[in-house]
């Protein structure tokens, strides 16, 4: 690979959908499975500049060779794109921050020029800012299904039942993927998964001269830095996970995909207040109270008479594509207008421009790198019965999200086993986390970040801020939040013990 495609930057696509739902269980792992030999330690990174529009022009790009295996760190090599900008004031460097991205499928190679940025100066002062792709997603080596473009929907990757509540369709296109992957991802797509991106993670750690390492996890990413400090608990120095996933190891994400039941009714009716504002020009209803039984008519009517579409994937506005958009919609109140013009349209029976989408390669790559991860890191259940009464009894409980939380994705007809356990989360390990959490959260709701807060014990403090919105520091908290997360990142100065942020 040229030195040139090593370091092209690609548009970061967010995951369209593949917070996928798993299940399996077999005994826990804390450390990395046994391998004829420990791979040789990293040299140091030869760093150059980043092509790409919109970076700090202070912001270096270098590759780090990884085992594709590490039960065989002889054999394949594969290639992880990293980035940096240096400390600001290397008279008081303490070391590097790493950027976990979320996903899996999200990159954070861009982000030491872009929300890396908006960390306070003393934290750009004492810390090389460390950004990567991913084992699988481009420009690292990457991973490709091939899946047929329909495939590739927000709305169809997400497993959305049918009106009727049938679960069917979903199953077949779960053999559909599952069978593109199998066909066309290759041995990398066997060796994704959040064991071997932490190991990764430690192999950047070596390769940058570090014998610790501090990090910034959000969402997938409090996940992979959980991970992280339960296999290499020694080489960490100040962790922050931010926007915290359930980390129950015997289902894995299929805890974060039935997570989206609570999340949607935790935030909901702070869109219905929203929507339901006047002088708002996106109103729907009079009532905050009117908003939930619109949006819920609104959809049944789309799935009996779906609105032509053109240029949208699918080309039709039907009510799962809705009951989608008011999921993406939810993930901060800066989206809720989508929501609102899209129901608004629809109440007409009109549809806006379709919305813009990336790059059919990047989605692919994207889906790929998603399901690769979720698949491989424990398996799924792959019986058509429990995922249908387990939708029955979701959609009864939770009739703004359908069902779709509960059931089958693509990693229902995965043909690969897991090659290892997950890994347990556990109260063993230095005591240098710091959660940070929204009270309301749509794709990781503080029910679930209260278990890994659990999980962690004396390990971890957080910080629940009372505010709407995935991702809480230096986005969707407020300033209490921010202020404690800067200070930990800054000082080492944690609070004593879990607080509110009002």
């Amino acid at each position: 690979m040229t030195q040139r495609k090593r370091n092209r930057t690609v548009r970061n696509a967010a995951v369209v959908g593949v917070s996928t739902a798993l299940l399996g269980i077999t005994a826990p792992v804390t450390a990395p499975p046994a391998a004829a030999a420990e791979p040789s330690t990293p040299g140091p990174l030869t760093w150059s500049a980043c092509e790409g529009a919109g970076l700090d022009p202070r912001q270096e790009c270098a590759t780090l060779d990884v085992p594709m295996d590490y039960a065989d760190p002889g054999g394949p090599r594969i290639e992880m794109a990293v980035s940096r900008i240096r400390s600001e004031k290397p008279g008081v460097r303490r070391g590097a921050l790493l950027l976990i991205p979320g996903g899996p499928g999200g990159s954070s190679l861009g982000d030491p020029s872009g929300k890396g940025q908006k960390l306070p100066q003393q934290v750009r002062d004492t810390h090389d800012l460390i950004g990567f792709a991913p084992r699988g997603l481009a420009p690292s080596t990457p991973v490709d299904c091939g899946l047929e473009y329909g495939d590739l929907a927000t709305s169809k990757v997400r497993p959305w039942p049918a009106p009727d509540g049938s679960i069917g369709g979903n199953l077949d296109t779960a053999r559909r993927m599952a069978d593109a992957c199998a066909a066309n991802g290759g041995e990398l797509i066997r060796h994704l998964g959040t064991a071997n991106e932490a190991r990764d993670i430690d192999r950047l750690r070596a390769a940058l001269g570090e014998e610790k390492i501090s990090a910034w996890g959000v969402s997938y990413g409090t996940y992979v830095g959980a991970v992280y400090a339960q296999l290499f608990p020694r080489r960490t120095d100040r962790i922050v996970l931010d926007s915290n996933d359930d980390p129950d190891h015997t289902r894995v994400a299929r805890a974060w995909l039935a997570g989206h039941e609570q999340g949607v009714e935790d935030v909901f009716p702070e869109f219905a207040a929203w929507a339901s504002e006047p002088g708002n020009p996106d109103r729907v209803a009079r009532r905050a109270a009117d908003v939930r039984p619109l949006f819920l008519r609104l959809a049944a009517r789309l799935d009996r008479e779906p609105i032509p579409w053109p240029g949208a994937n699918p080309e039709e506005l039907n009510g799962n594509v809705l009951r989608q958009t008011m999921l993406d919609s939810l993930y901060s109140p800066d989206d809720f207008p989508a929501l609102a013009k899209l129901m608004r349209a629809a109440l007409r029976g009109t549809v806006p421009p379709a919305p813009e989408a990336p790059p059919e390669e990047v989605l692919q790559n994207v889906t790929a790198v998603g399901a690769g991860v979720l698949c491989n890191d424990v398996a799924m259940p792959r019986t058509a019965a429990e995922y249908r009464e387990d939708v029955a009894e979701s959609r009864a409980a939770y009739p703004l999200t359908a069902g779709m939380p509960r059931n089958a994705m693509l990693c229902a007809a995965w043909p690969y086993p897991p090659r290892e356990a997950p890994v347990r989360i556990t109260d063993r390990g230095s005591s240098n986390v710091l959660l940070v959490q929204n009270r309301r959260d749509v794709a990781t709701p503080l029910s679930g970040a209260r278990k890994l807060r659990e999980a962690l014990g004396r390990r971890a403090v957080m910080v629940t801020v009372d505010s709407t919105g995935h991702d809480a520091y230096l986005a969707n908290g407020n300033a209490c939040g921010d202020a404690t997360v800067s200070r930990f990142l800054a000082t080492g100065q944690r609070p004593d013990a879990d607080v509110s942020c009002h």
